[in-house]
């Protein structure tokens, strides 16, 4: 029998149960996936927690990996036995098997094991997408990634450093700096301690940076407005603090004619062709080892509630997974 973990209320990490679901058969366009391993993101408590709208009772988790078992009608490009990976929606990646739509699917080449897969499709998608979509970056550029010793920071501070970036990374502990720098990191700020935006000046001159890159969003807000160039970029991503407060625009204008946007990686893997590009740009890299994909926390299913606590408490670096 398959196993999932669902939650019938929004809420802390207690919300979450784990039991005994009916799969089925997969319809039109879908197939039934065996999961190998399932991705831990920082997402999935904005949809436990409510930040998030899902239609209760809900499956957990956007990310996996695993083999194809059955197709069913009009699905093309894949088969039984196919190793795919995925990440969005619906809900219910936290399963031991699941049917979902074929259209969702990446194919997983050789190369890259299960457990790597589900560590990085979502946060590597979502670098790829934040490096070569959202601005027009260029060698010697540098730019202020916050928390750069997560999951997307990892990645991130490595692939920066393939297109010749200078990356100032904030982070909150000295060991979260020296794991920042060992993977490419060229300033560590350690906000526990430091200003961020005065250190950011201190390091470009007072020019500040062009582009911003924020997953944590209300309590960094300010401090990524105060750290850009003259028309610089903020990009928030992410909300690991909370949603940003609204913003006004003539703040903006006062601070320099700044830019900010809150871009979400399903506009940038919507299209079919635009998602095998990014796709295909992670999974050669990692493939070719320029970029390392270090797995630092593993659960098992049953224990999402533990994952989840880990998590929001800020206890982890770099990439979660289940293995199963």
């Amino acid at each position: 029998m398959a196993r999932a973990v669902r939650f019938y209320e929004t809420g802390g990490p207690e919300v979450l149960r784990w039991e005994e679901v009916e799969v089925g058969a997969p319809g039109p366009g879908e197939v039934r996936i065996r999961h190998h391993a399932v991705g831990l993101n920082f997402a999935d408590t904005y949809f436990r927690s409510g930040l998030y709208p899902a239609a209760l009772p809900a499956g957990m988790g956007v990310e996996a990996a695993g083999v194809i078992e059955a197709v069913g009608p009009g699905v093309d490009g894949f088969r039984i036995g196919d190793r795919v990976t995925y990440t969005g929606s619906p809900l219910g990646a936290y399963s031991t098997e699941r049917v979902m739509p074929a259209a969702h699917l990446i194919a997983l080449p050789d190369e890259i094991g299960f457990d790597t897969a589900a560590a990085m499709t979502m946060r590597g998608l979502t670098t790829a997408y934040l490096l070569r979509r959202i601005h027009p970056l260029r060698a010697g550029d540098t730019v202020l990634l916050h928390a750069a010793a997560g999951g997307v920071g990892l990645i991130f501070l490595q692939w920066a450093k393939l297109l010749g970036l200078n990356v100032i990374g904030t982070v909150s502990t000295p060991e979260k700096a020296e794991i920042a720098a060992a993977h490419g990191c060229d300033h560590t700020v350690i906000y526990t301690r430091e200003d961020v935006a005065a250190r950011v000046r201190e390091l470009t001159g007072g020019a500040g940076v062009p582009v911003v890159y924020d997953s944590i969003g209300k309590t960094t807000f300010d401090t990524s407005l105060d750290a850009l160039a003259r028309r610089g970029l903020l990009v928030c991503f992410g909300t690991a603090s909370g949603p940003v407060p609204p913003i006004e625009p003539m703040r903006l204008a006062v601070k320099g004619s700044l830019f900010v946007t809150r871009p979400a990686l399903a506009d940038y893997i919507a299209d079919p062709a635009e998602r095998a590009e990014l796709a295909g740009e992670l999974f050669d890299h990692v493939a070719a080892g320029r970029i390392r994909i270090e797995i630092n926390q593993r659960y098992e299913l049953p224990d999402a509630v533990r994952a989840h606590r880990d998590l929001e408490s800020g206890r982890s670096v770099g990439s979660s997974v289940f293995t199963l």
